[in-house]
């Protein structure tokens, strides 16, 4: 089978086409999935660039999607034939968040989903949404998974909340699409006059070009009467914290879930204190979430919002997309 490998140190010219042994046939609790999708997100940039180091010659992406091709013994969830989803942690099946690292997250701390071929616990999978195709249920793992933790899970969003959402990336245009499917009204930033557009195509109510107005956290209150958004889906991190706090309402809810401003920064505790705010960090979510989630997605005949599709052996030009920032929802590999 064919599988991408990353050498040490790192870097899109260290991603390499190989050629490696099938795997034989699933042990008890496991299957064998045929690989047909997987999707980017800015975790496997750092991993491929050399951000964040990993084993030489690990095997990228923590997304997957495919076909099962055989079950092992006590296998009853799946059946050879069934379309499956990876999960991003593979050992938090249910219950309170207790993973704080990636040493088990497939594409960093084990190999992942950059293959035609693989067998893992059954645990590993869930079934994929009824109708979708690959490349789209690739983008519910790591992206989707986030965003919807981020609003129903921990942010309990409900029918007439406000939401803020940043940029045009995987998880944002998620949130725009799960607040959209719950009732909420929304209100998206971008430094793109044309992905605004596409942006209120979306459902969003209201736009804000952050360029052309640095203090977008006083315009966001101002579209909102003075108060403030109830929830803040925060990918920036540091860099544009501070005016998350400045548009999130007294009360309100950010979920911290990206550093793509910086790792540090200065962050105004007074303001978070006086706004009464909860911050909240997260990564991704557990097995029993997606399925939630799957089962929300089936009722709403929610779609996601795929930019371009590379194969596999492209992979490295398919993160040279993702470094221009011209994307508009997800990019993925297919094969």
């Amino acid at each position: 089978m064919y599988a991408i490998q990353l050498q040490q140190p790192g870097g899109l010219d260290k991603l390499s086409l190989v050629e490696l042994a099938a795997p034989g046939e699933p042990g008890p609790g496991e299957i064998k999935v045929r690989l047909h999708a997987s999707s980017l997100n800015f975790h496997d940039y750092a991993v491929v660039a050399g951000m964040i180091p990993t084993d030489d010659g690990r095997i990228p992406m923590s997304d997957g999607a495919g076909v099962v091709e055989a079950v092992g013994e006590g296998v009853s969830e799946f059946a050879v034939g069934d379309a499956v989803v990876s999960t991003f942690f593979p050992d938090w099946l249910e219950g309170l968040a207790r993973i704080g690292d990636f040493t088990t997250t497939p594409g960093d701390g084990v190999d992942g989903y950059a293959r035609e071929q693989i067998i893992r616990p059954a645990t590993w999978f869930t079934h994929q949404p009824k109708g979708y195709s690959h490349a789209e249920s690739a983008t519910l793992t790591t992206a989707g998974l986030t965003a919807w933790r981020a609003l129903v899970v921990d942010g309990g969003i409900k029918a007439g909340d406000t939401v803020l959402v940043l940029g045009t990336g995987g998880v944002s245009i998620f949130a725009l699409q799960f607040a959209k499917m719950m009732g909420a009204r929304v209100i998206a930033t971008s430094s793109s006059n044309e992905k605004l557009a596409r942006l209120r195509e979306l459902g969003a109510e209201h736009t804000i070009n952050y360029k052309e107005t640095p203090n977008w956290g006083k315009a966001v209150k101002a579209l909102t009467n003075g108060e403030g958004v109830d929830h803040v889906v925060e990918v920036g991190g540091s860099g544009t914290l501070p005016q998350s706090i400045d548009a999130v309402k007294i009360g309100g809810h950010i979920s911290l879930i990206g550093i793509l401003t910086g790792r540090e920064g200065e962050i105004p505790t007074a303001k978070l204190m006086a706004k009464q705010a909860r911050l909240q960090g997260l990564i991704v979510g557990s097995r029993r979430h997606q399925i939630e989630m799957i089962r929300a997605i089936e009722a709403s005949n929610l779609r996601p919002v795929i930019d371009r599709e590379f194969a596999l052996q492209e992979i490295a030009n398919a993160f040279r997309h993702q470094e221009s920032g011209k994307h508009f929802g997800k990019i993925c590999l297919t094969f």
